[in-house]
């Protein structure tokens, strides 16, 4: 029974999109989770909650949208070698300096926004409304995540440049 009304094949398209957002999703949270474990230096207790507040985000988008490929009559991937298999973004190694956390991460958020936008367009061309409203909703926040990051790190990066200022 199609009780979503939506054509069975663009359903298909839509949810194969999603499992590609559910696999970045899932790297970018184990990135997240790594990175809160391992983060040292100056920026310990900003990065160290932050990523904190990310992976937590995580957690709970990544079940939105498997719930959603389920709603769309699909199957959502769930493990790791399709996950690392479909994701656009790359595991991370684990020992990286806290400002290169801040930029690995913020370049998976860009990464997980360019998904977003390419699962809005296909659910859109599907007429699939309720995918748009979900992914829309993540896509906001994610946008407003890699902002605050990229503000964090940018005035991170000019105090860098007053202190050899005022040292030479």
């Amino acid at each position: 029974m199609n009780y979503l009304g939506i054509d069975a094949k663009q359903l298909k398209d839509v949810a194969s999109h999603l499992n590609k957002l559910l696999a970045s999703y899932n790297i970018y949270y184990q990135n997240l989770r790594s990175f809160h474990w391992h983060v040292r230096g100056k920026s310990f207790f900003d990065l160290h909650n932050l990523f904190e507040q990310y992976y937590n985000e995580a957690k709970k988008q990544i079940d939105d949208i498997a719930e959603r490929i389920l709603t769309i009559g699909h199957k959502p991937d769930g493990s790791l070698y399709k996950y690392l298999d479909k994701a656009e973004i790359d595991e991370s190694r684990d020992l990286l300096r806290d400002d290169e956390m801040a930029r690995h991460i913020l370049y998976n958020q860009s990464e997980l926004i360019k998904i977003m936008r390419a699962v809005i367009k296909e659910a859109t061309n599907a007429e699939d409304e309720g995918t748009v409203d979900v992914i829309s909703g993540m896509l906001s926040q994610m946008e407003k995540n890699a902002w605050l990051l990229h503000s964090w790190n940018e005035s991170r990066q000019i105090g860098f440049i007053n202190r050899l200022k005022l040292s030479t």
